[in-house]
């Protein structure tokens, strides 16, 4: 009998990216069941979920407890992520929801689970950085799920490619002289992790889930390589036929052109990333490690822009 892998965030990025490549993938679709859990089971995308026989749609709330009580019923293994919110208040309301799964699956006989995290920043700048609240909330979630008497494994992503279409903020801008400019707050050597979320977070996750004893306790830093912001400008060139600059401006300055919710946390992020690496000072050696050890050829930029073409606005 298959074991029930329970799936949050299955309408998302990550979740739907897990849940895909478990159908797809011969021995992991006869090893688990997919319970797929959404807040709402009745939006389009979890309509969709429920057109695939395999995949039994569950109404689940991360802040509503008894809803959890229902879904991890007869649930083996979990991948858990919760959602980042902004604001007053927001890390102790993404905690709160990384608690209740937690101690839900503790509480209803769930074996193991991986948690989708991030770095915890202020720790590992030794305080320097301490506005970077969804970094936080989610490494704080971790080290919680890591005291509780359950198995674990770690999921902690590198910058989503997906981010050069969904944040148009931080896309290049057309500068006065015609030619296209994308500014940081730091130097254009920085690097950062990049990983497709949707075509590549489920190789990751697919890697535990087949050996869920071989990496107990593992964290997978994922991406599928370092980038400098130079590389990335010339990347983005090629598809869009532009030649795209990279120009360091000071911090006040980058801050300007950010959201305000949002203009701190990212300012200190990107400073953060560059001082101490966007995974800590072993950024490179971790890097190396998970993309060895995903199932399957992870996908470059280059390769990602191709399929999905940056519009230059």
């Amino acid at each position: 009998m298959s074991n029930i892998l329970a799936v949050f965030g299955a309408t998302g990025q990550q979740g739907g990216s897990v849940i895909a490549y478990v159908l797809n993938e011969p021995e992991l679709s006869q090893k688990y069941e997919i319970r797929a859990i959404t807040r709402d089971v009745n939006s389009i995308k979890a309509k969709a979920l429920k057109d695939k026989s395999e995949v039994d749609v569950v109404q689940g709330d991360a802040l509503d407890r008894a809803s959890l009580m229902t879904a991890l019923t007869g649930v083996h293994t979990i991948f858990a992520m919760t959602t980042p919110s902004f604001g007053e208040g927001s890390t102790e309301v993404e905690d709160k929801g990384a608690k209740n799964i937690a101690d839900v699956a503790v509480e209803k006989g769930v074996e193991y689970i991986i948690f989708s995290t991030l770095p915890f920043v202020s720790e590992i700048s030794g305080g320097k950085n301490i506005k970077v609240f969804p970094f936080d909330a989610k490494a704080k979630a971790a080290q919680y799920i890591r005291s509780l008497p359950i198995k674990s494994a770690f999921y902690c992503p590198g910058s989503f490619m997906q981010n050069f279409q969904a944040q148009p903020f931080l896309a290049p801008r057309k500068a006065p002289d015609g030619s296209w400019v994308m500014a940081r707050n730091t130097s254009p050597s920085t690097q950062y992790p990049l990983v497709d979320a949707v075509g590549d977070t489920g190789k990751f996750v697919g890697a535990i889930l087949a050996e869920p004893d071989k990496y107990e306790g593992k964290t997978f830093c994922a991406a599928q390589a370092l980038y400098t912001l130079e590389e990335i400008v010339a990347i983005i060139s090629k598809p869009t036929g532009e030649t795209v600059l990279y120009k360091q401006i000071p911090d006040e300055d980058f801050k300007k052109t950010l959201p305000p919710p949002v203009a701190d946390m990212l300012s200190e992020a990107f400073s953060f990333g560059e001082e101490f690496g966007y995974f800590g000072p072993d950024t490179e050696k971790l890097v190396a490690w998970a993309a060895e050890n995903a199932r399957g050829r992870l996908t470059t930029l280059e390769e990602y822009l191709e399929a999905h073409p940056l519009r230059l606005a």
